[in-house]
């Protein structure tokens, strides 16, 4: 495919220059970007297409890789998307073959609806993960700091259904620990105890 082309049937053809911005766009509006193994492909992939068209880097966000997600909390024969989104039963991806990728080439009309398609699952597919593994993400980005009731909530989901389960201990300090009765995210608050003003933290 000549690389300043991006074609998409029933849609305008759009310059490579021209997506490209989109997505900066999109990126600077972001407090954090979901994606799987997005920290070693897709991230740097777009970090050098931006830098080559002479782009400054993105206002900084957030990443949330569910990869990483899966590697540092369970052990499967396979961390693919397509292998994990099966066990957990949240749905497959759509079959392609090689044959697609040349139709897309041919600027095929059938071959890019298909193609549509199969993206559209990839991200169906990486929300349902996502939702599904919130309570194991570690660096989410806290949603206590943009509540502006300043109400107790969880930082994974925003939930303020939670429970006061115990207490988080360090050598120095004691600290109130709950469980989010949503998602199930463990958090504490980030104060020692007995002080009056508290926000949640993930642990």
């Amino acid at each position: 495919m000549d690389s300043g082309k991006i074609y998409e049937a029933g849609l305008n053809t759009h310059s490579q220059k021209g997506m490209l911005k989109e997505i900066y766009k999109l990126l600077g509006e972001a407090d954090a970007v979901v994606h799987y193994n997005g920290k070693k492909f897709d991230i740097p992939w777009l970090n050098r297409e931006f830098a080559m068209l002479g782009m400054t880097p993105p206002s900084p966000y957030k990443q949330i890789d569910l990869y990483n997600t899966v590697k540092a909390n369970f052990k499967f024969p396979s961390n693919k998307l397509e292998f994990v989104c099966r066990i957990f039963g949240l749905g497959s991806k759509v079959k392609t073959t090689f044959e697609l990728w040349l139709g897309c080439i041919r600027n095929d009309a059938d071959s890019w609806g298909l193609m549509r398609k199969y993206n559209n699952q990839d991200v169906f597919l990486l929300e349902r993960l996502y939702l599904y593994l919130l309570p194991w993400i570690k660096g989410h980005a806290n949603y206590s700091i943009h509540n502006a009731e300043d109400a107790l909530c969880c930082p994974n989901c925003g939930s303020t259904h939670l429970v006061k389960r115990g207490f988080y201990r360090t050598e120095a300090s004691e600290y109130q620990r709950y469980k989010c009765m949503d998602c199930g995210k463990w958090c504490r608050s980030n104060v020692i105890l007995n002080r009056n003003r508290f926000r949640t933290v993930g642990i």
